[in-house]
């Protein structure tokens, strides 16, 4: 008999290649904005202080309207450039976000073949017009059996309460027949141990646990699901 019944899926860097995705955009963006032509270095100052804002988010620091304008503020003052409107070069960002599509690993094919085996779950903190498109776009709209995106339901990874809204709309009793999949420690992982749920980390890159969290299992491809389910 199998352990987990459902299945609740990180997006962005688990199921879809975020960084891929966050490259084109801020390249179009800075570029469509008169700034030139971007490159991996800028990237790389952009991305630092996107994770930060999203750290500060999971842990209540800062609300999500703030962190989708403040981070190009910071971003701009770094580059000592000065934006006039972060409201605007956001939205520019946002809408070539969801446009790029890239899969990790055979994350399509390995969802559609788990489809009416187990209850696939999209949990996600991304911003619900972006994770609309990209769910669209990916075709994972049809492959998920619900989708909970924090700004949604009122709360964000890796509030205890996510996992509470989850349980009681599909009216699951048994939080052992769950399992969390995702790629980041502060967001999926913390979300399982504040909810006493186990987790799947993806951790494709090797980098190395420094975080004050404990993963159930940890894969570097996400084909090896398939050995704990």
């Amino acid at each position: 008999m199998k352990k987990y019944k459902y299945l609740l899926w990180d997006v962005d860097g688990t199921l879809l290649n975020f960084k891929a995705a966050e490259k084109v955009a801020i390249f179009k963006a800075y570029k469509d904005s008169g700034y030139g032509e971007c490159n991996d270095e800028i990237l790389g100052i952009y991305s630092k202080i996107n994770d930060n804002y999203w750290e500060m988010f999971e842990e209540g620091k800062v609300s999500k309207e703030d962190l989708l304008v403040d981070r190009f503020k910071d971003f701009f003052v770094a580059m000592n450039l000065e934006c006039k409107d972060p409201v605007a070069f956001n939205n520019l960002y946002h809408n070539e976000l969801g446009e790029t599509i890239v899969y990790c690993d055979n994350s399509y094919d390995l969802l559609k073949s788990l489809k009416n085996k187990y209850v696939n779950v999209a949990i996600t903190n991304g911003t619900k017009s972006v994770q609309d498109r990209k769910l669209f776009k990916s075709g994972f709209d049809k492959l998920f059996d619900d989708i909970f995106i924090s700004e949604v339901i009122g709360t964000q990874k890796p509030n205890a309460e996510f996992i509470s809204i989850v349980m009681n709309k599909m009216m699951i009793k048994n939080r052992n027949e769950m399992l969390i999949i995702g790629d980041s420690l502060t967001s999926d992982i913390k979300l399982g141990n504040n909810s006493n749920i186990d987790t799947v980390w993806y951790n494709p890159n090797r980098i190395a646990n420094n975080k004050n969290v404990n993963p159930t299992y940890q894969i570097n491809n996400l084909n090896e699901i398939l050995k704990i389910i």
